[in-house]
């Protein structure tokens, strides 16, 4: 090896090193060694490959090293190599000139063949921050043609590049993210530095768009692998994972709970020496689901796990296993069953304590047998079944029915009233189902029976109990068929009706005396709905008489304000044979001539005011008799009540609280005496 000091001035730049690397390749044949140059900061290169001498960057006055491996000159070969690099690299022989013209086209050529073929982006500029090589790579990257490119101002090309900045400060910038519209780029920015001067920059780019996507994703993996992770670790069911081995792989804290095992004892165990025969083995072994395995562990436990096979690719590539305590079972399904219970005894007591929808807003009453007669009524509502309404005349069983309809999937349809006591027997046939013209003398045309206008609604069959017994069978085909004909006619209708039936009558007594069908009872008799009378529900007095009170005033343009305490008593102590409908018709009586702004007790008719002398003394407290200590305590709160008109008032007079004599008023039914006063004053 032997030393050598570089003494052109401008060191081995691009031609000199095509000279020597000329000079090699001659001494290399002639001496047959392999020659190589080394640098100070110790890089031996091959002295014939000129990229690699190039690389060196070897100037004026620096020191290189001439070795050699091979070859029986190998001295020699050295040596002259060491003098040429001495020398001042002047060559006259013409053929040598152009070897080395056409080495340095050569690998000119050679480097843009390397250029165009580079995967990764590649952008050149130079000393004035122009564009000089855009290659294939970095086209396609940044949807731009070389033409658009090449020659123009990188600012123009890529507005935030930062390539003049690399060119003016001669400071790289290394794996720097930069966003081309819709591509994401990562760049590597390196200064052209010759001689000590910016001559450009190079820009070393790659698309990382799907790279970034992949890495969202891997992010969107991971967060769910946590998620699932914190899932099972939570989770009251015990978990335990299998790998194909049967080793055990995973088993959450629950599992661990439930069987009372460490996570030693479990976690890397194998099946076949823990459980060779369980519910885990025999998935493993067949690849299918074994649900309901029943198992008891070493402490005591019963155990209902549900094992399931992971399958791969059609491959079986463990188990998972879910097992559950059947004691915590068992005692769960007791506490879910309790509050069952109790959610259904709370949702009927909300039913019997609430109108059970807005339809029937118009029945006024709020006393027991009035909510229970609406509950069952709103839950008829919901359904398509018949509905049978008893009670008597003027207990409001159209509003009812009227109520059913309207809270019913067919509120949009047609309600159709018929009452059937009001149509004469020879004409109700053609009422109900219609007729064909010429049917009967005076039918010049065909009409349309109640059941045809009540297609897809409700028809109401008011008075049911007055009907025929030959319309009774015409009925009840409609009612099991669904279909009927009209009078004088062939043609067989669909009935796409609900029915609703109410009737005064006691239909079983009918039945008994052969007045009325079984058949048609019973298929009547679906969802029966009975309306007290109001005699039944004197609480409902007060709030009836207000509510017919201000309606009527209003229609007749009187300022009445409300009835005397006497006229009131007096309702509420008559037995109403005609019910709400009597109510009704003596309150706007008592309106119509009456003069002053309260309804007196002489202005009530004069059956009204006699009122029985049990009502009228109305006093349990007799010298004779010792009654319950319940009566007493009613007839004493009663009086408060009706004399002071609310609860606070009354307390006070009473000793007691205003909650205690509320309560006693709601246990005895006494409401009215205080909303009426209350009303009144």
């Amino acid at each position: 090896m032997l030393k050598a000091i570089i003494r052109h001035d401008k060191g081995l730049h691009t031609r000199v090193a095509a000279m020597v690397v000329q000079k090699a390749n001659e001494l290399q044949s002639r001496f047959g060694a392999i020659l190589y140059i080394h640098d100070h900061r110790g890089n031996k290169i091959p002295a014939s490959s000129l990229l690699p001498l190039v690389s060196l960057h070897i100037r004026a006055g620096d020191t290189v090293m001439v070795s050699s491996a091979g070859g029986e000159q190998e001295e020699a070969a050295v040596k002259a190599l060491a003098e040429f690099l001495e020398s001042d690299f002047v060559l006259s022989d013409a053929v040598t000139l152009g070897s080395v013209d056409r080495m340095l086209q050569d690998q000119a050529v050679a480097a843009e063949q390397i250029f165009q073929s580079l995967a990764h982006g590649l952008l050149v500029t130079d000393e004035y921050d122009q564009v000089v090589v855009f290659n294939p790579a970095a086209a396609r990257i940044m949807k731009l043609e070389a033409s658009q490119v090449i020659g123009r101002p990188v600012q123009d090309v890529i507005p935030d590049t930062r390539l003049h900045v690399v060119n003016r400060t001669m400071t790289p910038e290394l794996a720097s993210r930069q966003v081309f519209g819709s591509t994401v780029l990562i760049t590597n920015r390196t200064p052209i530095i010759v001689d000590g001067e910016a001559k450009g920059a190079v820009a070393i780019f790659e698309d990382i768009s799907s790279l970034e996507n992949t890495m969202g994703e891997l992010r969107m993996v991971k967060d769910l692998q946590e998620r699932l992770h914190l899932i099972l670790e939570t989770v009251e069911d015990g978990i335990c994972v299998v790998d194909a081995m049967g080793v055990i792989t995973y088993v959450n804290p629950s599992y661990l709970r439930i069987t009372g095992m460490t996570r030693l004892e479990v976690e890397g165990k194998l099946l076949s020496h823990i459980s060779p025969h369980g519910g885990r083995a025999r998935a493993l072994a067949t690849g299918q689901p074994v649900l309901g395995h029943i198992s008891r562990k070493a402490n005591g436990q019963t155990i209902a796990a549900n094992v399931t096979p992971i399958i791969v690719d059609g491959e079986v590539t463990g188990v998972v296993s879910v097992i559950k305590n059947m004691f915590e079972v068992e005692a769960f399904m007791d506490k879910l069953h309790q509050v069952t219970e109790q959610a259904e005894y709370l949702k009927q007591e909300l039913r019997r304590s609430r109108k059970p929808v807005k339809a029937f807003d118009r029945f006024i009453g709020g006393s027991g047998n009035v909510v229970e007669a609406l509950a069952i009524a709103g839950k008829a509502a919901e359904s398509l079944a018949t509905v049978l309404i008893r009670g008597e005349s003027g207990t409001g069983k159209e509003l009812v029915a009227e109520g059913i309809h309207f809270g019913s999937p067919r509120a949009h349809g047609p309600f159709i009233r018929v009452n059937c006591a009001a149509i004469p027997s020879a004409l109700l046939e053609s009422e109900l189902f219609g007729h064909e013209r010429g049917a009967f003398t005076g039918a010049i045309r065909r009409k349309q029976g109640k059941f045809e206008l009540a297609h897809g609604g409700t028809i109401f069959l008011d008075e049911i109990g007055d009907m025929e017994k030959s319309m009774q069978v015409k009925l009840l085909r409609v009612l099991q068929k669904r279909e009927f004909q009209r009078l004088g006619g062939e043609e067989t209708l669909q009935a796409d009706v609900r029915i609703i039936a109410a009737t005064n009558q006691d239909l079983e007594k009918m039945m008994a005396a052969g007045m009325f069908r079984d058949d048609l009872y019973y298929r009547l008799n679906v969802i029966p709905i009975f309306l007290p009378a109001l005699r039944e529900r004197q609480a409902d007095i007060p709030l009836l008489a207000e509510y017919f009170l201000n309606r009527i005033a209003t229609t007749l343009n009187k300022p009445f304000r409300g009835f005397r305490q006497e006229a009131l008593e007096a309702l509420c102590h008559y037995q109403w044979p005609g019910n709400v409908r009597e109510l009704e018709n003596v309150v706007e009586r008592m309106l119509t001539l009456s003069d002053g702004p309260y309804i007196e007790l002489d202005s009530l008719p004069g059956y009204l005011r006699e009122i029985p002398q049990s009502a009228a003394s109305g006093s349990c407290m007799k010298e004779d008799s010792i009654l319950p200590w319940e009566d007493y305590e009613k007839e004493i709160i009663e009086k408060a009540l009706v004399r002071y008109g609310s609860f606070n008032r009354a307390a006070k007079v009473l000793g007691l609280t205003h909650k205690t004599v509320a309560a006693k008023a709601r246990k005895y039914g006494l409401m009215k005496n205080l909303v009426w006063e209350k009303r009144s004053e």
